[in-house]
Order: C-alpha cells, then sequence, then structure tokens
C-alpha cells in the first residue's frame, strides 16, 4: 500500500530527471554548435549545420520534458511555474526592448547579446519560482 502512495512521487521525480538530462543534452549541443565550428572543424559548413540540427532536435526534447513534468506537476505547482513563467516572459520582452535601446542610443558601447538576455531571464524565472514557494508556504 505504500507503494502505491509513492507512485506519484516516483513519477515526478522520473520527469524531473528527464528534464535535467534533456536540458544538460541542450547545454552540451548550444556548446558544440557555438564552439565547434571555431574550435574543431574550422567552420565546415556541413558539420556546422549538423551541430545547429543537433541544438534544435535536442531543444525541441527538452521542450517535450518540460511538457511532461508540467503535466506531473499538482495545481500549486502549476500555478507557481505559470506565474513564474509568465513573469519571465514580460521581464524578457521589456529587457530585451530595453537592452536595444541603449545600444542604438549608445548609453552602451558594447553589442548586445543574446546570452545577457538569456542569463537574466534564467534569474528572473529562478526567483519567481523561489518567491512563489515561499508564498505559498
Amino acid at each position: 500500500m505504500n507503494t502505491e502512495l509513492n507512485k506519484p512521487a516516483t513519477s515526478l521525480v522520473n520527469k524531473t530527471l528527464n528534464l535535467a538530462l534533456w536540458t544538460g543534452a541542450w547545454l552540451l549541443a548550444t556548446a558544440l554548435a557555438v564552439f565547434g565550428p571555431q574550435l574543431a572543424w574550422d567552420f565546415q559548413t556541413s558539420l556546422t549545420l549538423a551541430a545547429v540540427t543537433l541544438q534544435l532536435a535536442t531543444g525541441g526534447g527538452m521542450a517535450l520534458a518540460c511538457v511532461q513534468h508540467l503535466r506531473g506537476l499538482d495545481e500549486l505547482q502549476r500555478k507557481i511555474q505559470l506565474d513564474a513563467t509568465g513573469a519571465t516572459l514580460i521581464a524578457g520582452m521589456v529587457m530585451a526592448g530595453s537592452y536595444q535601446i541603449l545600444e542604438e542610443i549608445r548609453l552602451i558601447t558594447f553589442q548586445p547579446e543574446i546570452s545577457h538576455l538569456m542569463v537574466a531571464m534564467a534569474i528572473t524565472y529562478m526567483c519567481m519560482v523561489f518567491r512563489g514557494y515561499r508564498r505559498y508556504q
């Protein structure tokens, strides 16, 4: 009987691990697509296209794993995730627009990079998830 109660928790753990594995694979594929052309194969077009295709495929796998993970959450956890995702989307849109404007009006001296926006969005998401869990503690 005790194992029946642990099935949802075990399922969520498995879905979380699956998401972590797909995320790790996507990060590695992204690193390969970014650094491979310069460091490993001297910008050979076919290998670069293969690396980008791999990066896109692992990104798709990560998206599917994320959907499966979200379906395994209870209502409160889904609400926290939805709130964090919505806040991150809005913050990302605002930051992207502002970041581009800062470069256009020459208030920053460097070219805006998408990686800066991705880091800012990741930090926003983590803070909002933490806030959500604290709020409903």
